[in-house]
């Protein structure tokens, strides 16, 4: 039987790509492989989903974009202390009972969704 079993990338466009990849390693440590993709295994936490939101949602400002990525991180404050030592600016955190999270800009002007998950997701 064929089915869907979850998010397998995100991909847009950026006026610089190099940048952007950059700013990945650099302000998030991701790495990225020569062919210019960042790589992740199925992470034995969270969950993966795909949603939308009203047309005149507010929710992925500041940015412009009409899209968001959701990162899944192990440390929250780990990852915001390598965010904050490259200069970059977290634009807000929220704590819930089922993850704490954090967002952020990119070079492309993407805002940046960061989850750690805790416990179950939302009902």
């Amino acid at each position: 039987m064929g089915q869907v079993l979850g998010i397998g990338g995100v991909f847009y466009k950026a006026a610089d790509g190099a940048a952007v990849k950059d700013w990945w390693k650099r302000v998030l440590g991701i790495e990225v492989t020569p062919w210019g993709a960042a790589m992740f295994k199925n992470p034995d936490q969270g969950f993966q989903q795909l949603t939308t939101f009203a047309a005149d949602s507010g929710y992925f400002a500041p940015s412009d974009a009409p899209f968001m990525i959701n990162l899944i991180v192990d440390d929250m404050d780990a990852v915001l202390a390598k965010v904050e030592a490259a200069g970059e600016t977290v634009l807000n955190r929220e704590d819930h009972e089922y993850g704490r999270f954090a967002w952020v800009m990119d070079p492309a002007g993407v805002k940046i969704e960061l989850w750690q998950p805790l416990g179950e997701g939302p009902a």
